[in-house]
């Protein structure tokens, strides 16, 4: 089982990094990236956890290899189209590119190639073989769900104060998160965030 988490300086020691990338603007990669992974889902109708798959999928990836030799974009791709087939939710890789001609401006778009379908096909070998082809993922959605249950308080409160967290949860995945910390510790440490911000009282 592979061991998916980093520290900070690891996280400044990416492929990106050692090309001459400054890790702000790999920071701005990322987030363009797993943003572009999450409005397309969210276009194609795919469940919080196909999109949420795909993302960690492009976090881990850029860990490996540089922003320079894979473009954002493709990758967003091909994560989600890998993402859709584990989940249980495929979509068509046409349908993908597709959406993406749609979504990106012509020179985003223009990055994919020439034969944005084969090369996303051709990527996806690349990617299965640097996640070492671990493709389970947990997030920290279902940990939410289950910690939420166990809570006790004014219902419209808690209602409130569990939509918080999850929205929490959403922003994280355009961070680097994903890579620092287990779901559980992610799903507890915004609960609490959310407490406090929507004054919760925990009992």
């Amino acid at each position: 089982m592979a061991f998916w988490y980093f520290d900070k300086d690891e996280l400044h020691r990416t492929a990106s990094a050692q090309d001459g990338i400054p890790h702000e603007r790999e920071s701005r990669y990322r987030q363009e990236g797993a943003r572009f992974i999450i409005d397309a889902g969210t276009k194609m109708d795919l469940g919080y956890n196909t999109m949420a798959t795909g993302v960690v999928y492009f976090h881990r990836f850029y860990m490996y290899h540089s922003f320079k030799t894979f473009p954002r974009y493709l990758t967003a791709c091909c994560c989600l189209f890998l993402a859709g087939k584990v989940e249980e939710t495929p979509k068509k890789c046409k349908d993908i590119i597709k959406l993406a001609k749609a979504i990106l401006p012509e020179d985003k778009y223009e990055t994919l190639g020439l034969d944005p379908k084969e090369e996303v096909m051709v990527l996806e070998r690349i990617l299965l073989q640097t996640i070492k082809f671990d493709l389970q993922v947990d997030h920290p959605y279902q940990f939410l769900l289950k910690y939420a249950k166990c809570l006790k308080g004014d219902k419209t409160k808690l209602t409130k104060m569990v939509q918080m967290a999850w929205t929490f949860v959403n922003d994280s995945l355009c961070t680097t998160l994903c890579l620092q910390w287990e779901p559980e510790i992610i799903a507890v440490s915004l609960i609490y965030l959310a407490c406090k911000l929507s004054k919760f009282e925990l009992n």
